[in-house]
């Protein structure tokens, strides 16, 4: 089973006056790295897909600051159904790679015309199964 790496740069914006990663930032986190997956495992721009993101939900463990410099987000595909996928993601920093937060996201495929939710379209079904060996 594959799980896909995105190393990503804490800028100074991210911070807020506490001097940690702003909670809203992981949103953007996962946004880049769910980016960079469609583009090196589908093979697609995220702007180009007709995808919608469904749903998302956090759960932080650890305070990320400028001074860990990057954070590395780990995409899953936990499961594809007839018109979603589940992703599940860590959040990861330091050289250690201490745990900051997981998340979990939905992302529903739609027909371009109507906006209506569509079956995943069979060659994404297909590279998501063989990535991640389902």
């Amino acid at each position: 089973m594959s799980v896909h790496s995105t190393e990503i740069e804490v800028r100074f914006r991210d911070i807020d006056a506490l001097g940690h990663v702003n909670n809203a930032v992981y949103a953007t986190y996962i946004e880049q790295a769910r980016t960079a997956y469609f583009r090196d495992v589908l093979d697609a721009d995220l702007s180009q897909a007709s995808t919608v993101l469904a749903s998302t939900s956090f759960d932080f463990r650890r305070s990320v600051e400028l001074t860990d410099e990057t954070v590395t987000v780990l995409s899953d595909v936990d499961d594809i159904g007839r018109s979603s996928v589940s992703m599940s993601y860590e959040i990861r920093v330091g050289g250690d790679g201490d745990l900051a937060a997981e998340a979990e996201a939905t992302i529903v495929s739609l027909d371009p015309e109507t906006g209506e939710p569509t079956p995943v379209p069979e060659p994404m079904r297909s590279k998501l199964t063989a990535y991640h060996d389902l």
